[in-house]
C-alpha cells in the first residue's frame, strides 16, 4: 500500500512513498492511481520520459493549467519546487527533495507550483500531466534566482537554451503569475 505524504512546506505538494515488489526477475511498482489524488479530477492524461545526463538542471517550470506528477526511473536527482500562487498561503516556500530510484517515490505537484530538478546521476524520470502538451502553458522562471533560492548544490549545470534565459521572478509580468 503506498503512503501519501503532504509537504510541510508548500500547500498541494504530496510526495507517495510507493511500495517495490522485488523477486528473482527485478522488481514491480505501481507507480500511479488517480484514486490516491481525489482532489484533482484529471482531464487528458500524456505520459513523458525524459532521460538526462549527470549534472543537468531543468526548469523552474510552471503551469497556469497543468499538474506534473514524477516518477523516477533511474538514477538520482534533487527537486526543487517554489510555490508562484499569489492566493496560496504557501506563497514563495521552496523546497527540496532529493529522490533515489532505488527508494520509488512520487511527487504531486499542483497548478502554479515551479518544479524543476538537478541530476546527480544519469537519469529517466517520468511524468504523468493532465493536460496535453500545446506550448501555450509553458513558463518558467530562473533556476538560480537569488529572491527563490534553491539550495541546488551545483554551480555550473548544464542547461537548456530556455531554462539559461529564463526571466527572475522580479522580471515577470505579474498578469503570468499562478493566482
Amino acid at each position: 500500500m503506498s503512503e501519501i505524504i503532504d509537504s510541510k512546506l508548500i500547500n498541494g505538494v504530496q510526495v507517495v512513498q510507493l511500495t517495490a515488489h522485488p523477486d528473482q526477475r527485478g522488481r514491480f511498482v505501481e507507480t500511479f492511481r488517480k484514486a490516491w489524488f481525489p482532489q484533482r479530477e484529471f482531464g487528458d492524461i500524456q505520459m513523458n520520459a525524459s532521460y538526462s545526463d549527470q549534472g543537468v538542471i531543468r526548469g523552474l517550470h510552471y503551469h497556469h493549467r497543468q499538474i506534473d506528477y514524477w516518477y523516477l526511473v533511474s538514477g538520482k536527482i534533487r527537486v526543487g519546487m517554489c510555490d508562484l500562487r499569489q492566493s496560496s498561503p504557501t506563497f514563495k516556500a521552496t523546497e527540496t527533495i532529493d529522490l533515489d530510484a532505488d527508494d520509488p517515490k512520487g511527487v504531486y505537484i499542483p497548478v502554479g507550483v515551479a518544479h524543476g530538478f538537478l541530476t546527480l546521476t544519469d537519469i529517466v524520470l517520468t511524468y504523468l500531466v493532465d493536460n496535453y502538451y500545446d506550448g501555450t502553458d509553458e513558463n518558467a522562471v530562473a533556476w538560480h534566482d537569488p529572491e527563490i533560492g534553491i539550495d541546488w548544490g551545483a554551480e555550473r549545470p548544464t542547461l537548456s537554451e530556455r531554462d539559461s534565459t529564463s526571466p527572475l521572478f522580479k522580471d515577470i509580468d505579474p498578469a503570468n503569475m499562478p493566482k
